[in-house]
């Protein structure tokens, strides 16, 4: 893990432009971490990302990374559209260059003069973790990054998946993964069963980030046409959800012949109707078999939840336990939402 501190000046309260959140969630939101990319995409070209509706821009500099608003604080340009050495980045308008911590080294209109703070970047907090790039917009001073199980047991193979996009709202996004009752309807063209659609009783228990739930059931996770594994047609898998609020769940499969397969769902949202899906797997069985194999059906998996979050109304999740109607198989999705309301949120989206 590296990590580097947010430098001058320091970051101020106000919102981004054309803010997609209620101002109130907004602040909550953004004291969160979230990731912004994947670890092995930066290369020494400055890459553009947002977050919580703020454009940001993500270079390396001499070994560090820089996150920091995408905005050149000379003339206002995006220093997503500049160029960078790995050294440090250029502005695309007039050239001004920043390196480390965001600090402006080099105005070439005026190279011998002195360099005004003003023209230092504003920067975040930067967390290498999973494979991905992590951040936080309003920092309380605190890494509060969600855990992985086994992510750093050798025993296990890593893997980061590509990123997806969802038009969509994190949250939606995040309640469709824990959710336990839709895998005989959505995800039958991968690995569930369509004329096995019972949920058998669980019940989440809170944590101090969250909530946890165990659930078993005969629902394989075995790829369909998977050859060899019928003798499992009667083995009881065990699910186990945690969640860490707001937006990041981790899912751990519990094979068959003690084989366990991690996949974290960190929801990142670019806005209030936008989220950047990351999914970083780890497993401790055919850890030497082909990765594009896991990196398309996770595609085809988090296609198929893609295609409902993105067709939910209201497109927002919902805070008011009276305003959807419940049954007994949505114990997590009942618990996420608790929680979401006790970290002090409402409606997320602006009129």
């Amino acid at each position: 893990m590296t990590a580097t501190c947010a430098s001058l000046p320091s970051a101020s309260v106000d919102l981004p432009r054309n803010c997609t959140f209620e101002p109130a969630d907004w602040q909550i939101l953004a004291r969160s971490w979230y990731p912004v990319a994947l670890s092995h995409d930066l290369g020494d070209s400055p890459m553009g990302v947002t977050l919580l509706d703020a454009p940001l821009v993500v270079y390396r500099a001499d070994g560090d990374i820089v996150i920091a608003d995408d905005l050149c604080p000379h003339r206002g340009v995006p220093l997503s559209m500049g160029n960078g050495n790995g050294k440090t980045i250029a502005c695309a308008y007039h050239g001004f260059r920043f390196g480390q911590d965001g600090r402006c080294v080099r105005v070439p209109a005026h190279p011998d003069s002195k360099i005004p703070p003003k023209l230092h970047l504003r920067t975040y907090p930067v967390v290498e973790r999973f494979g991905l790039i992590w951040t936080c917009l309003r920092p309380t001073g605190e890494t509060n990054l969600p855990p992985m199980p086994h992510w750093d047991d050798p025993a296990f193979q890593q893997i980061t998946c590509p990123w997806i996009d969802i038009k969509g709202f994190a949250g939606r996004q995040v309640e469709g993964f824990i959710d336990v009752a839709h895998f005989a309807f959505v995800h039958t063209e991968t690995f569930a069963d369509p004329e096995n659609p019972i949920v058998p009783s669980y019940s989440p228990k809170l944590t101090e980030t969250g909530f946890e739930a165990e659930y078993r059931s005969n629902v394989s996770n075995f790829p369909h046409g998977l050859l060899g594994v019928e003798e499992f047609a009667d083995f009881e898998w065990l699910r186990h959800f945690r969640v860490f609020l707001p937006f990041t769940a981790t899912l751990e499969i519990h094979f068959p012949n003690d084989g366990r397969l991690v996949i974290m769902n960190a929801a990142s949202p670019v806005s209030a109707r936008v989220t950047r899906m990351f999914a970083p797997i780890c497993r401790n069985f055919d850890t030497t078999g082909s990765v594009e194999d896991v990196y398309e059906f996770n595609r085809r998996v988090f296609e198929e939840d893609r295609q409902i979050v993105e067709a939910q109304k209201p497109e927002n999740l919902p805070l008011d336990p009276n305003l959807e109607a419940h049954v007994m198989a949505d114990r997590s999705s009942i618990a996420y939402r608790r929680g979401l309301r006790g970290m002090g949120l409402s409606h997320f989206f602006t009129a």
